[in-house]
């Protein structure tokens, strides 16, 4: 709608079959990463954050000062104290802890693999 574009000419735009985009707005399918990822390459514009979670305003409105410098932020990041650091080790490590400890709580029962003509393998596990 931000563009004025039909159904038929977004599919066109962004390069997918023009019955993609109209499951998609009927409800039939919900959009793939492809079908997303398509969308923010032609049109950088529209918000990733509003596009996936329809969080935010639809375009992007953030946009970077022309003269600040790229370096700059890596300077900051490495002048920090080495207390923080050592700190910043000790929480990591216990959140690898607490992780660990959930994850083997868990079990796998299902693994989808994606394959980039669209086709898909799912692979269920035979433990109950």
């Amino acid at each position: 709608k931000l563009n004025n574009l039909s159904a038929s000419a977004f599919a066109d735009e962004i390069g997918v079959q023009r019955s993609s985009v109209s499951h998609i707005l009927s409800g039939r399918n919900k959009p793939s990463l492809d079908f997303v990822i398509k969308v923010l390459n032609r049109f950088p514009n529209v918000s990733s954050d509003w596009l996936l979670l329809g969080k935010t305003d639809v375009t992007n409105v953030k946009q970077e000062p022309e003269n600040k410098q790229k370096g700059s932020d890596v300077v900051k990041l490495t002048n920090v104290n080495n207390s923080q650091n050592t700190e910043n080790k000790a929480n990591e490590q216990n959140v690898d802890t607490n992780v660990n400890s959930n994850a083997s709580k868990k079990e796998i029962k299902k693994i989808v693999i994606f394959y980039s003509d669209g086709t898909f393998e799912p692979y269920e596990s035979t433990k109950s």
